[in-house]
């Protein structure tokens, strides 16, 4: 054995002896860390479901059955196969039926049009619409003359200003 390799615990030389059995030489050292944490978050996950599927089942401890089921239905629900050649070569023909757009010959890149780029406008600004002079100072003068306690009254029936929806096109700038 290597130096330092006696102060390695007895999982990470496993880890380390799998890697050289599939002729990985040259890694990191904390690859094995790496391979560790992943091994041990695994363990407990399967670990922790075989115990609920034991529970489930009104055992006391967890049997070998409850760890393959638990195994199982990690399998089923990490892993997932792809679908069949055929499947696949079908989505491909029905897709490929529909050509491609022309493309429009010119100078430079060719690009998208301008909807369908990040720089079109997508927004709108809401701008209040200002009151005429002559209804603010009626409001104004409406205000003095009301009676303290009644002012809430009238703040309610107080017309509220309506806003406009305003856009900016982005406009092309000239080098």
């Amino acid at each position: 054995m290597a130096e330092g390799e006696e102060d390695l615990p007895r999982d990470a030389k496993i880890v380390k002896s799998l890697l050289k059995s599939m002729g990985v030489e040259d890694y990191e050292p904390r690859v094995i860390h790496q391979f560790l944490e992943l091994w041990y978050r695994y363990v407990v996950d399967v670990l922790t479901d075989a115990q609920v599927y034991s529970e489930h089942a009104g055992k006391q401890t967890i049997d070998c059955d409850d760890v393959k089921l638990a195994i199982q239905s990690k399998v089923n629900f990490s892993f997932s196969q792809p679908p069949p050649r055929e499947v696949l070569l079908e989505l491909a023909r029905n897709r490929n039926k529909v050509p491609l757009p022309k493309a429009i010959p010119g100078p430079g890149i060719p690009l998208p049009p301008e909807q369908d780029t990040l720089i079109s406008t997508n927004y709108q600004l809401a701008i209040p619409k200002k009151q005429p002079a002559q209804a603010m100072e009626e409001t104004e003068e409406d205000e003095e003359s009301v009676e303290p306690n009644s002012s809430q009254e009238h703040k309610a029936d107080a017309p509220h200003p309506t806003s406009q929806r305003v856009s900016f096109p982005l406009t092309k700038r000239s080098k």
